[in-house]
């Protein structure tokens, strides 16, 4: 073994910028995902076949094929699809948040069909509109008990966002790649760049956790 990380050492804050990068695309791509998974999840248990047909057309064709291959479409097919480049940055956001929708529609999905059904049919009882029953009664009530898997599929993405160094966003594994290449070794800030996301994983589980005990004690 020839290892060598004082010569890393100087280069250490430059991957550590890549942190902002990978949280800023963790956190909209989930924000924008989360939105959509809601509106997939309503989908799925609509009357309306076509919206149903739609949304598990949709969750089998995200769910099935590699998310790199669905971002590298976005980037790479952009220009001939749409006639421009989108930037890498949109493209990351675009194809992680799109990607993140089908698999977080179907916990929200699970969520809603393990709400008792009492609850639906007392609000319908009470003529409580449909709408407001799902963002008043239902929704809130299937949201603490999907926490978890929520929590579990932000870590996910957060792992899984190390991808985008493919289409050259700075994030913390192009970065690390970057020194690499510099320095003509690869292996000691590839370390560093795995230590860092373990980090990330380590204090986002402690975060979950955290919110969960919390929730908990509200019930």
């Amino acid at each position: 073994m020839n290892l060598d990380f004082t010569q890393i050492l100087p280069s250490i804050p430059y991957i550590l910028k890549g942190i902002g990068v990978t949280l800023q695309i963790v956190l909209i791509a989930g924000i924008l995902g989360f939105a959509f998974s809601i509106l997939l999840a309503l989908f799925k248990i609509s009357s309306i076949k076509l919206l149903s047909w739609f949304a598990d057309a949709y969750t089998s064709v995200f769910r099935g094929t590699p998310l790199v291959l669905q971002l590298m479409l976005i980037y790479f097919g952009s220009p001939q699809i749409f006639g421009f480049q989108i930037e890498p940055y949109a493209a990351a956001i675009l194809a992680f948040s799109l990607n993140s929708a089908a698999y977080i529609s179907e916990i929200i999905r699970a969520g809603i069909q393990a709400v008792d059904k009492g609850q639906r049919e007392a609000a319908m009882a009470l003529g409580i509109p449909y709408r407001k029953m799902m963002s008043n009664i239902i929704l809130p009530q299937a949201m603490k008990n999907i926490f978890p898997a929520l929590m579990n599929e932000f870590i996910t993405l957060t792992k899984e966002s190390a991808i985008v160094t493919t289409i050259g966003v700075t994030d913390i594994m192009r970065r690390a790649y970057i020194v690499g290449g510099e320095k003509f070794s690869f292996f000691e800030p590839l370390l560093i760049a795995g230590l860092i996301y373990y980090l990330l994983v380590i204090s986002l589980t402690f975060i979950g956790k955290t919110v969960e005990r919390r929730m908990r004690r509200s019930d």
